[in-house]
């Protein structure tokens, strides 16, 4: 894949990132407080457990989109950390942080 075309694709993925992680706080929803409506302590305690989990996965999204320019800088984006076989243009374009080929994701996440 073109350089060019590789900075673009994870420019937008580190905006797109960053624009969820700023969106993912916990907003107040005019509901009672929990000491008047106890019965919303359930919901509010899920939904933070909810929100940390989706900040998690994404600032683990950023992570593997720093790692993607690491590899762009050092000339080695578009190639698997795995197996050093080249992942495809088509793949990158859906995936632009792809670490690996299609068939090593699916072994990896198999383990």
């Amino acid at each position: 894949m073109d350089a060019d075309r590789a900075r673009e694709l994870l420019q937008a993925e580190r905006a797109r990132i960053e624009r969820a992680l700023a969106g993912a706080g916990i907003s107040a929803d005019g509901e009672l407080s929990d000491q008047e409506n106890p019965a919303n302590l359930a919901t509010e305690t899920y939904q933070a457990e909810f929100d940390e989990g989706s900040r998690d996965g994404l600032r683990e999204q950023l992570a593997a989109v720093e790692r993607a320019e690491a590899r762009l800088a050092a000339g080695t984006y578009g190639v698997s950390v795995e197996s050093g076989e080249p992942i495809p243009d088509a793949r990158l374009e859906l995936a632009p942080a792809a670490e690996r080929t299609v068939a090593e994701q699916r072994a990896f996440d198999g383990r």
